[in-house]
This record gives structure tokens, C-alpha cells and sequence, in this order.
């Protein structure tokens, strides 16, 4: 079970970027995934994120609904697809954080 505490900024090949809740495995990952060419860039936006209700949610959710390799070293980069709820979730994240 993956406990998120790290907001992220995800860059597509195509340029276009997303926001991510994730940790530093989640991170390390990314940053791997870069390197790799399999992503364009990640940027950590912020650190060390209050372990709220919302962020206990969209936890629920990941864990449930995607495997995490447990490894830096990944072969291929997966965005997690989300729910209209999930987008939601990440939203109020983000707004708590001042990243809204």
C-alpha cells in the first residue's frame, strides 16, 4: 500500500502536463521514465503534503485500481487514469495546498 505525500508536475512527450499525487518511489519512478524518454519531464511541486481525507481517497483509489512496481527502473511509464470523481479529489488536493 503506496501513501502519497508529494505533488507532482508530469510533462507528456506531446508537452502537455498534468498534476500528480504521488511519493518518492512515485517520483524516482518518474524521474527514471525521463531519462528513458518515456515522459518529458517531472517537476515536484510540493513536498511533505498534509495526509488529508481527500489525499487518504485518492490513495484508496491507486492502490486499488493500479500495481506500482517496487522498483526505481521501470520499462514503460503508466498515467493513472482517473475518475470524474478522482479529478475531483485531486482538484481539493491541489486547492489545499495553495496549487489550485
Amino acid at each position: 500500500m503506496q501513501t502519497f505525500n508529494i505533488i507532482e508536475e508530469i510533462t507528456r512527450i506531446d508537452g502537455t502536463k498534468y498534476r500528480e499525487i504521488g511519493n518518492l518511489l512515485h517520483n524516482g519512478q518518474a524521474e527514471y521514465a525521463a531519462e528513458q524518454g518515456f515522459i518529458k519531464e517531472v517537476r515536484i511541486m510540493k513536498i511533505n503534503i498534509p495526509h488529508s481525507r481527500n489525499v487518504e481517497k485518492y490513495e484508496q483509489y491507486i492502490n486499488t485500481n493500479f500495481e506500482i512496481p517496487q522498483m526505481v527502473a521501470i520499462d514503460h511509464w503508466t498515467e493513472w487514469q482517473k475518475t470524474p470523481e478522482m479529478d475531483q479529489v485531486i482538484e481539493a488536493i491541489l486547492a489545499e495546498n495553495q496549487l489550485a
